[in-house]
């Protein structure tokens, strides 16, 4: 049965730095388009990266453009969100997903979430 399990959140100052990890099972990350999206209480989902099946290349939308960064590990079959410089407005529950492609706002399935906090 695939699945993905996100991790590596947490609570970190404005400013501070964290790697998320979105591990797969069951099926074989470089095969699929993987975006990470984020939803806060009270906010619309927001998918923010995406990265490409094979090839692995990558979109952002602009919120976190040039501070956050997605990768792809084959070997780990895992894909990371490395987020640099984060602000209050950062904080969410973050979730990685499949996609039929980056230029869509729909996922296929996604995992449990990780909670990401930045407070002073």
């Amino acid at each position: 049965q695939p699945q993905l399990v996100e991790s590596g959140g947490g609570s970190v100052q404005p400013g501070g730095s964290l790697r998320l990890s979105c591990a797969a099972s069951g099926f074989t990350l470089a095969d699929y388009v993987i975006g990470w999206f984020r939803q806060a209480p009270g906010k619309e989902r927001e998918g923010i990266a995406c990265i490409a099946s094979g090839a692995g290349s990558t979109t952002y939308a602009g919120s976190v453009k040039d501070r956050f960064t997605i990768t792809r590990d084959n070997a780990k079959n895992t894909v990371y969100l490395q987020m640099n410089a984060l602000a209050p407005e950062d904080a969410a529950v973050y979730y990685c997903g499949t996609k039929t492609h980056c230029q869509s706002p729909e996922f296929g399935f996604w995992g449990q979430g990780t909670q990401v906090t930045v407070s002073s």
